[in-house]
């Protein structure tokens, strides 16, 4: 089970290293990051839904295996908490790039 799907996309480091495109930066690359956060927070909602569907399936009686229960809730709580703590490090880099002086 991978609790963290996130892979780097090494094309990125490519276009980086690439002398001739160093100037080069298309808006394409700047919205697959918008599309790349939307995915992964669409994925801590799919975790979250299918924890919350594991639950209620077990108070049900219909799902028998504890351990699948625990692992969705937890994979669903960690997945969360990665969330939040990225979010946190987004504010904190925006409030530091405003108290930057030009």
């Amino acid at each position: 089970m991978k609790i963290n799907e996130f892979t780097p996309d090494t094309e990125i480091f490519k276009k980086i290293g690439n002398k001739d495109n160093k100037e080069e930066i298309s808006e394409k690359d700047s919205a697959s990051f918008g599309d790349l956060l939307k995915k992964k927070l669409d994925a801590v909602n799919e975790n979250q839904i299918k924890a919350e569907d594991t639950t209620q399936k077990f108070i049900q009686g219909d799902e028998d295996d504890i351990h699948k229960v625990m692992l969705d809730t937890e994979e669903a709580k960690m997945s969360l908490e990665l969330a939040v703590q990225i979010r946190n490090k987004f504010v904190e880099a925006y409030q530091e790039l405003s108290r930057t002086q030009l």
